[in-house]
């Protein structure tokens, strides 16, 4: 059974930064793609950064693009989404997420495991 635990948010004021980081269990790390979401209350799961197997090849909406970087290291079975510049509309939850089916979707529905998300809060 594949675990992911997500660790490393917070409440930070603008401007600041924050590493997130997901460590997984369960599952060979590079037999496994990886993606990071968001959730704001009210608002639809967005995506924001992606891992390919073995960590190759990254991916990331233009919305974050320059300001948000995704890692990973296979020998700790980690993977960090580093947030840098945050505003007050990166608040939400943040996902990991992990798939065995292809590397870089942005879609949601195309993970099949999730950790339990992790509060990130950006104060004015």
């Amino acid at each position: 059974q594949v675990q992911l635990v997500e660790a490393g948010g917070g409440l930070v004021q603008a401007g600041g930064s924050l590493r997130l980081s997901c460590a997984v269990s369960g599952r060979t790390f590079s037999s496994l793609a990886m993606g990071w979401f968001r959730q704001a209350p009210g608002k639809e799961r967005e995506f924001v950064a992606a891992i390919s197997f073995g960590g190759r090849t990254k991916y990331y909406p233009e919305s974050v693009k320059g300001q948000f970087t995704v890692a990973s290291d296979n020998a700790k079975n980690t993977v960090y989404l580093q947030m840098n510049s945050l505003k007050p509309e990166d608040t939400a939850a943040y996902y990991c997420a992990a798939t065995a089916t292809r590397s870089g979707s942005r879609k949601w529905d195309e993970y099949d495991y999730w950790g339990q998300g992790t509060q990130v809060t950006v104060s004015p």
